[in-house]
């Protein structure tokens, strides 16, 4: 597509249609019957896409994604994952730092930024490591990442949990002088070695090591604390059970600066998944207990819980088909949020497609300091923005996915909600569902 693009009879945010006017990277008008304006006031072709019966969203921003480049690219590269990004409706991603080598240096977090730059599906902002290789040992070269090209703002040892409290404060203490944040992978390590599973009946019946879940809860519990102390901004990664959101809870009723993300498996799948032993369903935190998935479905129709973070955490083939204890935690979540999420939240009333747009889009794009992306729907915003068909419908087929993950838990299940179209800086990176081209001119 050339020129300028409209869209009609979409409705903004599930709610009364519109149409909206993209042109040179902006939305340059929206409102009723904008057909004979745009053939009236624009000289250059204009593609017309009919929008009836579709909602048209801000586009979506994943905190927690893992695109593996450098050094896994069996696993995933910058440009499949991105291409996962605009399937899935994502029009920026943040790529965590446990790639080989760690994200722990200017070096390396320029390297992923150019990387998505030269892709051009989707935004890709790196995370820089908190601690040297991952280690826990050594704080990474934290400023000098943020003053890279990369301009690097979260800082997330996620994989590992930053366990030893005075490099956690320090850390802490470092980010906040400029602007920057920490990212928490809240697992205590004593408490979860050679852990497989979510510790509780269904553990105990399958005689697998359990996880507990106040592995997780101590850490929120130190953190906010050490947040609460230093003045710091702290985000917890992937939060899993009923405790950490009421300790969530807590720390914002006291004006604690944290922020948390929940995982769309973790809104819809449970630790009984387990007694199938297939390892698509092993993941770090577990899968918990139907009361710990009400309760996280709570927590965010509340706003206890501020966001989703996919955790789209790919792997090779054979990380995945073997034997359960040998196999690979961590599950494949860009191409597969919007149903997952749509069927845990919005299917059962906890919140409706604005909401939608505030948790996937709006918030976390306010977490990080994004001015171009979680924009509203008007006028003079950046046209970074989503299509989706609630009513559409049909199996999750892994093997389709633009990501060279196939670890998918959802596959097989009929989740209604497909994206449609995906606008990057107005450019369609996805057209009719299907792959388009990049903003850099890569066809699919």
């Amino acid at each position: 597509m050339s020129g300028a693009t409209l869209i009609t009879s979409a409705r903004l945010y599930g709610q009364d249609p519109a149409d909206l006017l993209l042109r040179g990277g902006q939305i340059a008008a929206v409102g009723d019957d904008l057909r004979s304006q745009a053939a009236e006031q624009l000289d250059e072709d204009v593609t017309v896409i009919d929008a009836e019966g579709l909602i048209a969203l801000p586009g979506m921003v994943d905190l927690h994604t893992h695109l593996r480049e450098p050094g896994r690219e069996d696993a995933e590269t910058v440009e499949t994952g991105t291409r996962a990004a605009a399937r899935g409706g994502f029009t920026a991603v943040h790529a965590m730092a446990n790639s080989a080598p760690v994200a722990d240096t200017a070096g390396v977090v320029e390297q992923v930024h150019r990387l998505g730059l030269e892709s051009g599906w989707s935004e890709v902002y790196p995370v820089g490591a908190v601690t040297v290789g991952l280690g826990g040992e050594r704080l990474a070269e934290l400023g000098a990442m943020a003053e890279s090209s990369a301009a690097v703002r979260m800082f997330s040892d996620d994989g590992h949990c930053v366990d030893n409290a005075l490099l956690m404060r320090r850390a802490m203490e470092y980010v906040k002088s400029f602007g920057g944040f920490i990212a928490q992978h809240a697992q205590e390590p004593t408490l979860t070695a050679e852990a497989q599973m979510n510790e509780g009946e269904v553990s105990a019946t399958l005689g697998l090591p359990g996880w507990p879940a106040v592995a997780e809860e101590a850490i929120i519990a130190r953190d906010v604390l050490l947040a609460q102390h230093t003045g710091a901004r702290l985000h917890i990664c992937h939060v899993s059970t009923a405790g950490s959101v009421g300790i969530i809870r807590w720390a914002k009723d006291r004006g604690v600066a944290v922020t948390a993300e929940v995982t769309p498996h973790h809104l819809m799948l449970t630790d009984e998944l387990v007694t199938s032993y297939n390892p698509v369903y092993k993941v770090n935190p577990p899968l918990r207990t139907r009361v710990d998935v009400d309760a996280l479905r709570q927590g965010l129709a509340e706003g206890v819980i501020d966001v989703i973070g996919t955790d789209h955490a790919p792997h090779p083939t054979q990380a995945k088909e073997c034997e359960w204890a040998q196999a690979a935690m961590g599950m494949t979540g860009l191409e597969t949020a919007l149903p997952v999420v749509a069927h845990a939240m919005i299917s059962t009333g906890l919140m409706d497609w604005r909401r939608f747009s505030e948790v996937t889009s709006t918030e976390p794009a306010r977490i990080y300091g994004h001015q171009h992306q979680g924009r509203p729907l008007q006028a003079g915003e950046p046209a970074n923005l989503i299509l989706v068909d609630p009513q559409a419908a049909g199996p999750i087929r892994p093997e389709s996915h633009a990501s060279k993950g196939r670890n998918s838990p959802f596959a097989g299940l009929e989740l209604p909600g497909r994206v449609r179209y995906t606008f990057l800086a107005g450019h369609p990176t996805l057209a009719e569902g299907e792959l388009a081209t990049s903003l850099t001119g890569r066809a699919a």
